[in-house]
């Protein structure tokens, strides 16, 4: 029998946030097992703020055991001014291999229903079949995996202990067909020095999402130091304009992907694509 988490209390869960493409969010677990080495800027923040030691506390996960209670308290405080709530930025919400950071999740996802808030959820791990019972995880949620690469030697090296990619692919897809909305983050995506793929490939293997968010890999020596650098994200991101454009897709390109004199020369083009497709909380920067 798997031994429990340890257990931390908080004074306080939800949050607005400074994200581009979020509004509320919460983090109901301390660390993340999936261990990261992009590196993780939210391992980076809680060490360089003394909340954790180095990597290996990382990713020995802690529940917020009274996390639930705290929604109960903060709910009726915050409910008219949520948009949404964005399931996490500083931890994994379906944490592979970690049933109980999932059933925590579940519950969350279950309370928040009750009183009609929206989540937008996104992980590395693998989505479980009980979000198919939409009476109780409800029918407007969004769910997202990040997916940089298909190959699981590169996820073996930035994400060692994160779900198998076809897993993670096939869990979304289940929730898809089953009409709830889904998403791809392609953050952070790899330079060539670090993997050499064809972005195509990738963005073909889940074009039955709703909506793709790209980004370019930031924290990382190698990355920076490729010398077209610039160049190869302008490209990127103008292949995921132009596919998502094709397919009928919601994008967004994240801030600083794309140098500003590529911004600046698309805003009125992309504006004019994007306008006719349905409103979203995701914004192309």
């Amino acid at each position: 029998m798997k031994k429990s988490l340890p257990k931390i209390y908080r004074k306080t869960l939800l949050y607005k946030s400074g994200v581009e493409y979020a509004d509320y969010s919460l983090n109901h677990v301390l660390g993340c097992s999936h261990g990261c080495r992009y590196p993780c800027y939210a391992m980076m923040m809680k060490k360089r703020c003394g909340i954790i030691r180095d990597y290996q506390e990382w990713i020995k996960p802690k529940v917020v055991a009274n996390a639930l209670e705290l929604l109960d308290k903060e709910i009726p405080k915050y409910k008219h001014k949520i948009k949404f709530v964005h399931l996490c930025f500083s931890t994994d919400p379906f944490m592979f291999g970690q049933p109980e950071v999932e059933g925590l999740t579940l519950k969350i996802l279950a309370r928040l229903k009750k009183d009609d808030i929206r989540c937008v959820v996104l992980t590395k791990g693998v989505y479980p079949k009980d979000l198919l019972d939409k009476e109780k995880y409800g029918i407007n949620n969004e769910y997202g995996i990040t997916l940089v690469s298909l190959s699981e030697k590169f996820k073996s090296k930035f994400e060692p202990f994160s779900a198998p990619l076809l897993e993670r692919i096939e869990s979304l897809e289940t929730l898809h067909k089953a009409g709830l909305k889904t998403w791809i983050s392609m953050e952070p995506y790899p330079t060539p020095n670090l993997a050499e793929q064809n972005l195509n490939d990738l963005l073909t293997r889940v074009s039955f999402v709703d909506k793709i968010i790209f980004g370019k890999f930031n924290y990382n020596t190698h990355s920076s130091q490729f010398k077209n650098s610039k160049e190869f994200y302008d490209d990127c991101a103008g292949k995921v304009v132009a596919f998502c454009q094709e397919k009928g897709l919601e994008c967004h390109i994240k801030f600083g992907t794309r140098t500003r004199r590529k911004c600046l020369e698309k805003k009125s083009k992309t504006q004019e694509i994007f306008s006719e497709l349905k409103p979203s909380p995701f914004i192309y920067a």
